[in-house]
C-alpha cells in the first residue's frame, strides 16, 4: 500500500516540479528497505496488539484448561499443570502483525497474494482446531482427516497453478536439490507438484510438533526464517542469483518482505511466548507459519533447503513418525507396544531424561542455528 502511494507521489511529482522535494521517496522502490520497514512495523504492531490480545483471550477463557493425555503421567504433569490456562490461539497475533505489515509494504505479485492467502487459509484452519480443543477441553480437535484434508487440497491447488503458469512451470517440472547446481530431474511434473504438497503439508505440521515448550516453535522458525529472508532476496536478484548458480524467480524478492513481516512479527510474539508464557501460538499460529515457510520454499524452487535449515522441526515429525510406527509394529508383532522414546516429540522425550524447559529451548535454538549455516553454506557449496 505505502510502496504504490509512494509511486503515486513521485509520477505526480514529475508532472509538477517537485521531483528533487519529493525524491527521499525512491527508497520505497528497493527491496532492503521496505523488508526492514515491514518487519519493525510487525513488529511494534505485535508490542502493541500482544496485551490487547492476551486479555481479550483471557476474557473469553480461551485457555488451555485440559492435559493432554500422552502428557499427563510422569515428569511432565506439575510443568502443564503449571501452564493450564494460559491463554492459547496467539498465532492471531502473529498472522494479524504480518498481514497488517506485508499490506503496507510489499509491491502485490502472484506469489505475495499466493502466501498472503495461503497464510489466513492455514490459520483459519489451526483457530477452527484450537476453538474446538477448548470446547472440548481435551486435545481432540478438529480430526486429523479434515486438517490434512484441507493441508493437501491447498498444496495441491498451489502445485497445479505453478504448473499451468508459463512463467513458473518450470518450479515444479525441474526438481533441485542443495549442493548440485543443475536440476537433478527435468520434466518431472508428476513428482514436482507431490514433493511440492509433501513440503507445504509436512512443513506446516512439523512446526506444529514442535510448539510444544515455551519459545521453542517460535524461535526456531525465526532462525530458518531469516535463511528463508536471505534466499528470497537472491532468488529475486538476478544478479546474485546468476553469481551463486541459483534459479532466478521473477517476483521472489518481494517475498523477501514477506519473511521480514514474519520475523518481526515472531520477534514480537517471542515477547510474550517466552518462558513463562504469558500466550501459546497454538494450530493458529503453527500451522500457518509452517505452511507459509513450506509455500516459500516452493516459490523459489528450494524445498531440499528448507528440509536442511528446518532440521529441528524434522527431527521433532520424524520421532512422532517413528514412534507411531515402531509402537504399532511391535503391537502387532508381540501384542505389546514397545516405544523408541520415552515420549514424543523429541523435546519431550528429554524432558523426560530430565532437562529443564530452558535447557531444551536453548540447546534446540543451538541446533537451529547450525542447521541454517548448514543451509546457507549450500549457496555457495556447488
Amino acid at each position: 500500500m505505502l510502496y504504490y502511494f509512494s509511486i503515486y507521489l513521485l509520477d505526480w511529482a514529475k508532472s509538477t516540479g517537485w521531483e528533487d522535494t519529493l525524491s527521499p521517496l525512491r527508497v520505497f522502490r528497493y527491496i532492503t528497505f521496505r523488508a526492514a520497514a515491514a518487519a519493525i512495523t510487525a513488529l511494534l504492531v505485535s508490542w502493541c496488539l500482544g496485551p490487547k490480545i492476551i486479555r481479550m483471550l483471557k476474557e473469553l477463557k480461551f485457555g488451555q484448561h485440559y492435559l493432554d493425555k500422552a502428557e499427563e503421567g510422569g515428569d511432565l504433569k506439575s510443568r502443564l499443570l503449571s501452564k493450564k490456562g494460559t491463554p492459547t490461539m496467539g498465532g492471531v497475533l502473529i498472522v494479524l502483525s504480518m498481514d497488517i505489515s506485508a499490506l503496507l509494504w510489499t509491491q502485490f505479485n502472484e506469489m505475495v497474494i499466493l502466501t498472503l492467502l495461503s497464510l489466513v487459509v492455514l490459520a483459519g484452519l489451526g483457530f477452527y482446531d484450537d476453538y474446538a480443543k477448548i470446547t472440548k477441553q481435551n486435545n481432540l480437535g478438529a480430526t486429523s482427516a479434515i486438517k490434512l484434508t484441507v493441508q493437501t487440497f491447498l498444496a495441491g491447488f498451489i502445485g497445479l497453478y505453478l504448473y499451468y503458469l508459463p512463467e513458473t512451470r518450470h518450479l515444479v517440472t525441474e526438481i533441485m536439490i542443495p549442493f548440485y547446481k543443475h536440476p537433478v530431474l527435468t520434466g518431472a511434473a508428476v513428482v514436482g507438484i507431490v514433493l511440492s504438497a509433501l513440503t507445504i503439508v509436512g512443513s506446516s505440521n512439523a512446526v506444529n510438533l514442535t510448539d510444544g515448550l515455551d519459545g521453542l516453535a517460535i524461535g526456531c522458525t525465526l532462525i530458518v526464517s531469516v535463511v528463508f529472508l536471505v534466499l528470497t532476496y537472491i532468488a529475486g536478484n538476478a544478479k546474485f542469483a546468476a553469481y551463486l548458480q541459483l534459479p532466478y524467480i521473477v517476483g521472489a524478492g518481494e517475498l523477501t518482505v514477506i519473511c521480514a513481516a514474519m520475523i518481526g512479527a515472531g520477534l514480537g510474539f517471542l515477547w510474550f511466548n517466552c518462558h513463562p508464557a504469558q500466550i501459546f501460538m497454538g494450530d493458529t499460529g503453527s500451522l500457518a507459519l509452517g505452511g507459509a515457510l513450506g509455500i516459500m520454499a516452493v516459490l523459489i524452487h528450494q524445498p531440499f533447503i528448507l528440509f536442511i535449515a528446518g532440521g529441528v522441526f524434522v527431527a521433532e515429525a520424524v520421532s512422532v513418525l517413528i514412534q507411531q510406527s515402531w509402537f504399532k509394529w511391535t503391537r502387532m508383532r508381540t501384542g505389546t507396544g514397545r516405544r523408541v522414546f520415552l515420549m514424543a516429540p523429541l523435546h519431550h522425550h528429554f524432558e523426560k531424561k530430565g532437562w529443564y524447559e530452558s535447557q531444551i529451548v536453548t540447546r534446540f535454538y543451538i541446533l537451529s542455528i547450525l542447521c541454517a549455516l548448514i543451509a546457507l553454506g549450500s549457496l555457495k557449496l556447488r
